[in-house]
C-alpha cells in the first residue's frame, strides 16, 4: 500500500471525490491526506475524513491567506479532532507576492504556535522564501517540508532539524535533474510521497488533472534514485508516515 500524503481533494477542480478515492485505491494508494489551504475548506476536508476510513487531514492556512487571523480557524475542536494529524499547508511564498511579507511570516509563527500547543507535526510550503523559512524552523516543531524542491542547501539544515521531505510528481519530470540528485542524497527513512492533486500531475500523465492514483510513478522514480525495488521502498514509506503523522491510524 502506498499513501498520498498531501492531496488537496476539496479543490475545486477535483472532479467527484468519490472516483479519485476509488481510482486511487484500485491503483495500490489505500491512505490519503487531505490538507487545506483556504480556510474556507477546513469543513470540508473534516467531512471527508469523518466519512472516509481511508483519509485523514492536516489542518492550516496556506501563505496566499496571509491576512487571515489562524486562531479563527485552528479551534481546539479542530486541531484535537481524531482524523486531523497535523498542522498544513502552512509557510511562505514570494514567488507572486513579497509585499505581504511580513503578514505571511506572522500567520506562519502564529500556526507554528499552534502546532506546538497541539503537538502536532507540520507540512511546511516554501517557495522562494528559504532563508526566512530556515530562520523561523529552528527545530522546536518537527514534520515535513511538502513538494519540496529547494536546494540542497536547505535540505541539509532541515534533515539537521528532523525534518522529513516529500517527493512530488515533480520528481519525474525531465527537467529535475536538481531535484532527482538532491533527493539521492536524502536518506530514505526520511523521506514520503504525495501529488499535491489535483496540481504537478507526473510523467507519463503531464497536462492531465493530478490524483492520488498518479502518486505510484512518483513511487518508481524514488525507487529507482535509491536503487532499492517498489515492495521495500513500499514498507519504508509507511513506516516513514506513521512516524511522520503519529495520529495516523493505519
Amino acid at each position: 500500500m502506498f499513501i498520498d500524503t498531501h492531496c488537496h481533494l476539496t479543490d475545486k477542480y477535483v472532479d467527484g471525490t468519490d472516483g479519485v478515492i476509488a481510482r486511487a485505491v484500485n491503483n495500490g494508494v489505500g491512505v490519503m491526506i487531505c490538507p487545506t489551504a483556504d480556510p474556507a475548506d477546513i469543513p470540508a476536508a473534516l467531512k471527508l475524513a469523518e466519512t472516509h476510513d481511508n483519509i485523514f487531514c492536516t489542518i492550516g492556512i496556506h501563505p496566499e491567506y496571509a491576512d487571515v487571523d489562524a486562531t479563527k480557524y485552528l479551534t481546539d475542536s479542530v486541531m484535537t479532532h481524531a482524523r486531523v494529524v497535523g498542522v498544513g499547508e502552512i509557510g511562505l511564498d514570494y514567488h507572486y507576492n513579497s509585499d505581504n511579507r511580513n503578514q505571511q511570516i506572522t500567520l506562519f509563527e502564529q500556526q507554528l504556535e499552534i502546532a506546538k500547543k497541539y503537538a502536532l507535526p507540520v507540512a511546511i510550503h516554501t517557495r522562494e522564501a528559504e532563508e526566512d523559512t530556515a530562520t523561523i524552523l529552528t527545530g522546536d516543531v518537527g514534520g515535513v517540508m511538502h513538494c519540496f524542491t529547494s536546494s540542497w542547501n536547505l535540505a541539509k539544515k532541515m534533515l539537521d532539524r528532523g525534518f522529513m521531505f516529500s517527493a512530488s510528481g515533480i520528481l519525474t519530470f525531465k527537467n529535475a535533474d536538481e531535484i532527482r540528485e538532491t533527493f539521492s542524497k536524502i536518506p530514505i527513512d526520511r523521506i514520503v510521497i504525495e501529488t499535491d492533486a489535483p496540481y504537478c500531475a507526473p510523467v507519463p500523465y503531464r497536462g492531465k488533472v493530478c490524483e492520488p492514483a498518479m502518486v505510484v510513478e512518483t513511487a518508481r522514480v524514488l525507487a529507482q534514485i535509491h536503487g532499492i525495488s517498489m515492495d521495500e521502498l513500499e514498507t519504508t514509506l509507511v513506516d516513514n508516515v506513521k512516524k511522520l503523522y503519529p495520529k495516523i491510524q493505519i
